[in-house]
């Protein structure tokens, strides 16, 4: 059972493939060479293009996804071939977005990417055809459909009474601690691949594995599976590779850790709310 309320969810949005014959309120997630078209509003923070903008990129070469609906909204996953206007990476909408939109450009980047990835078939090289029904591309030459695929991979905070194990990998900004996370082998369970990980990044053995939630991550597909996992003995050594430093913390004195955008955050948050704490 988790221990904190998750963050709000894409719980209203209604997915789907095939686009209504009459839609008169829409937002298009715009993409080119894989960044994100950044429209911001007046409080800085991203908006999709509307349907009433979407004329002012009807002359570029582009492929339109659509992807579902949200209230009102049908939403569209689009890519252009060229772009004047200004892009940015995904990172580029963190602290511009909350948890819903940000949601949403993570599902419209995945498709664009998908598609892109799957204009060929990977068993005899044939062209795909998109299916009239499902999000998947078929090859005709061979039959194979491939449909978007996900990496499932685990992201766990480790504790023991008031301190929390965090990390710090080495791609990320100098003084960034976060929890740990890796990707599932095949033939793993994500319980098995939670121990495998810890130990291999940091030396350590875990007990007591509690799922709190999960979320989409799409850098580029990764389904983040999320753990709090009770410390059960080992001294901390580092994998060189792939970690620069980790360290106990004491959950009054927290080192630079995400934003409330990505559950690691979450993650911390949810365990120092067990404990009373509030930062």
């Amino acid at each position: 059972m988790s221990l904190f309320v998750w963050p709000e969810s894409n719980r209203e949005f209604v997915a789907g493939v095939v686009p209504p014959e009459d839609i008169d309120s829409a937002w298009y997630f715009v993409f080119c060479r894989g960044e994100i078209l950044l429209r911001l509003d007046a409080d800085e923070q991203f908006m999709p293009l509307t349907h009433q903008d979407w004329p002012l990129l009807e002359g570029h070469d582009h492929v339109s996804h659509y992807m579902g609906r949200l209230g009102d909204k049908h939403c569209f996953a689009v890519e252009m071939s060229t772009i004047e206007e200004e892009t940015a990476p995904l990172s580029g909408l963190f602290g511009r977005t909350d948890n819903l939109m940000f949601s949403m450009v993570g599902r419209a980047v995945q498709i664009v990417d998908w598609y892109r990835a799957h204009k060929y078939c990977g068993r005899c090289g044939a062209p795909n055809l998109t299916h009239d029904r499902d999000r998947a591309m078929i090859c005709e030459r061979c039959g194979i459909h491939a449909y978007p695929r996900l990496s499932p991979s685990i992201i766990v905070l480790i504790h023991r009474d008031d301190q929390v194990l965090l990390a710090r990998n080495r791609r990320f900004p100098e003084g960034r601690y976060s929890t740990l996370a890796g990707f599932v082998e095949p033939g793993e369970s994500v319980e098995e691949t939670l121990i495998r990980e810890v130990n291999e990044e940091v030396g350590v053995d875990v007990g007591h594995l509690a799922y709190q939630g999960s979320q989409s991550w799409p850098f580029p597909n990764s389904l983040m599976l999320g753990f709090h996992a009770e410390y059960a003995g080992g001294d901390i050594v580092c994998q060189d590779d792939e970690i620069a430093d980790a360290a106990w913390f004491s959950l009054e004195e927290l080192p630079n850790i995400p934003g409330r955008y990505a559950i690691s955050r979450w993650l911390i948050d949810g365990y120092l709310s067990t404990k009373g704490v509030v930062i």
